[in-house]
């Protein structure tokens, strides 16, 4: 997780909107579910640009990535109906167990706050990799770069989605593969998920809004080791 006193990186800003590439580990806002962190991306934002702020979105603490905020309560009503009516296109890119297939549309319903709810994801397959390191039973351990674009915004969707096709994301704890996140922090220090959320896209006050991140510094470090073989 960033420092205190690092700056966020803003990616995007206008009148009435700005987007900071949020780090792995950091919350969007307060939680129950983690009470005694202290640190919060619309805290430091805000403190950082010295204006409130509202998060028009979610993004969970271990993904990394786009995180769009409003600069008015207004505006935040109106960009949270465009994510409410599915018209912001979202693209991911994680690091997964195993060979993917090519492309898939996953169509699994899931539980959101005891309610089952539709969920559509869009994925496709980058890259494979193949480490000659044996895994298990296997003679060597294979990883898939994909590309994945939600259909909808239900909580740990895409987590879940790669869970439920048996290629989970590395570093995903409770969804993912518990023998190759341990492996990775065994064998490579890494505890972080390696989900980024690389690009929103949207039509706003008759403008079309792209909004991009780059990936994190140890995103990047994985892929370039898994790209060499070298791990």
């Amino acid at each position: 997780m960033s420092t205190p006193f690092q700056l966020l990186e803003i990616v995007f800003e206008n009148d009435n909107l700005i987007a900071i590439n949020k780090p792995h580990g950091l919350l969007v806002h307060r939680s129950r579910i983690a009470a005694d962190v202290q640190e919060f991306a619309v805290q430091r934002l805000r403190d950082q640009i010295n204006q409130p702020v509202w998060p028009v979105h979610r993004l969970d603490r271990k993904t990394a990535g786009v995180l769009l905020f409003a600069k008015s309560k207004a505006t935040n009503s109106e960009v949270q109906q465009l994510f409410q009516n599915h018209q912001v296109k979202k693209i991911y890119k994680a690091i997964v167990r195993g060979y993917s297939p090519e492309a898939e549309i996953i169509n699994y319903t899931l539980t959101d706050n005891d309610k089952t709810k539709d969920a559509v994801t869009h994925f496709k397959t980058l890259q494979h990799f193949e480490l000659n390191i044996p895994f298990g039973k296997f003679p060597t351990s294979r990883y898939s770069l994909v590309e994945l674009k939600p259909k909808t915004g239900r909580f740990h969707q895409l987590r879940k989605h790669m869970a439920h096709i048996r290629h989970p994301i590395i570093g995903d704890r409770p969804h993912g593969c518990n023998k190759q996140n341990r492996f990775w922090k065994e064998r490579f220090g890494m505890t972080t998920m390696l989900l980024h959320a690389e690009e929103l896209a949207f039509v706003w006050d008759g403008e079309l809004i792209v909004i991009r991140a780059g990936k994190s510094a140890v995103f990047e470090e994985v892929l370039g080791r898994l790209r060499l073989g070298n791990i």
